[in-house]
């Protein structure tokens, strides 16, 4: 049982963030659908957002009563960037990159995150990058890999695979629509909001730090976001009452998921795989979210899927467990470096005091503080300088 115990603790941030995934992939297509109904991208942001607050809030309240730190200026500022980053920025040009092509191909430009992800999460500190170990080797091009199979996946289409739950006659109306859309604007905006969802998540990572209350701090980035986005639809949305409302159809099913599921539950786990294993992690898995969406939308949507894809789809996923590799021998060796640590902390305060302050030729023992780029805690790396100096 304990073996069993140590083992779900180890793959748990995996399928949580595979969950992720699933999420992701169908809000993609019920989203894609209800923007083929004719309803409005921006208020589709707005409803989703005032859901999820609504729902996600009476939890912080209770959940969060005893943990949740004293919101300072400093904390209030990241939450309101946050809260235009994702929320506004990100969403907005998404959605409006999906009117303009499908959700496959939506999907497929998504995954230029990671490579966006690393570069900040580098820059920023946050992801250690030592390119003389294997670990940062496979991050590194397991990232490049990824990215171009994403490239792959969009640029190269090849042939058109007959799959038999694919109708036909639907196939060619969504074909003939698609050949109007403006492809070029469309990967651009998506592009752009991956830059903006990239810095989210790097935001996210450092707020958390200050403001480790997780479900506090989704209520104010959705409450914030909902605010700032119905501003935005009311003035572009403005003359058109109609487009606020919704009925019993695929549109009030888009701003519940939206809400409840991909939004309100989603950044609860999110939040957590961040604070655990780091931002990086959670980007790594998006190509599982093309693969789904590609596969449901040749079901539901019509979507033919080509070689190309398929080609592009198998590259990405050789680059998403290179980066998975990576990660794992990373985490592994800062819990050995961690476990290590303590145990020779242990043996040293059981040397009596006399004896730790003798002086030692070629022994000498320095204490370095060090902290793991991916946690926020704090071990002490001994190092005996007689291992790498000359007698």
């Amino acid at each position: 049982m304990e073996s069993v115990a140590k083992m779900y603790i180890r793959v748990k941030p995996f399928l949580a963030v595979t969950l992720l995934q699933f999420i992701s992939a169908g809000m993609a297509i019920i989203s894609k659908f209800a923007l083929n109904q004719g309803m409005s991208q921006h208020v589709l942001i707005v409803y989703r957002y005032a859901v999820a607050t609504a729902v996600i809030a009476p939890f912080a309240f209770v959940l969060d009563r005893k943990v949740r730190p004293k919101l300072t200026f400093s904390v209030f500022a990241k939450i309101f960037f946050l809260g235009l980053l994702e929320p506004v920025i990100d969403q907005n040009l998404y959605y409006t990159g999906m009117k303009y092509t499908t959700a496959t191909f939506t999907s497929a430009m998504c995954n230029i995150l990671p490579a966006f992800a690393f570069l900040m999460a580098w820059i920023c500190g946050l992801e250690k990058v030592s390119i003389r170990r294997p670990h940062s080797q496979a991050k590194v091009l397991g990232t490049t890999v990824t990215v171009g199979g994403a490239m792959l996946m969009t640029l190269f289409t090849g042939p058109m695979l007959n799959l038999p739950w694919t109708n036909r006659n639907t196939h060619q109306e969504s074909t003939d629509a698609a050949n109007e859309q403006d492809h070029i604007k469309g990967a651009l905006m998506v592009i752009s909001g991956s830059v903006c969802w990239s810095g989210f998540i790097i935001l996210q990572a450092i707020t958390l730090r200050s403001y480790p209350a997780q479900l506090s701090l989704t209520v104010l980035i959705c409450l914030i976001g909902t605010l700032e986005n119905t501003i935005l639809a009311l003035v572009i949305e403005w003359g058109n009452p109609t487009a606020w409302s919704i009925h019993m159809d695929t549109k009030l099913l888009a701003a519940l998921y939206g809400g409840i599921v991909s939004t309100g539950i989603a950044y609860c786990v999110q939040g957590a795989i961040i604070k655990e294993r780091g931002p990086i992690f959670v980007t790594a898995f998006g190509p599982l979210s093309m693969v789904l969406v590609a596969i449901m939308g040749s079901f539901i949507l019509a979507e033919m899927i080509s070689l190309g894809r398929v080609i592009g789809a198998v590259v990405i996923v050789g680059g998403l467990y290179l980066v998975l590799w990576g990660k794992s021998k990373e985490y592994g060796h800062d819990q050995h470096l961690i476990t290590t640590s303590d145990t020779e902390k242990v043996a040293a305060a059981a040397v009596p005091t006399t004896a730790q302050h003798m002086p030692t030729p070629n022994h000498a023992i320095i204490l370095t503080s060090t902290t793991s780029s991916n946690q926020d805690d704090h071990f002490v790396a001994i190092h005996h300088p007689s291992q790498n100096s000359v007698p």
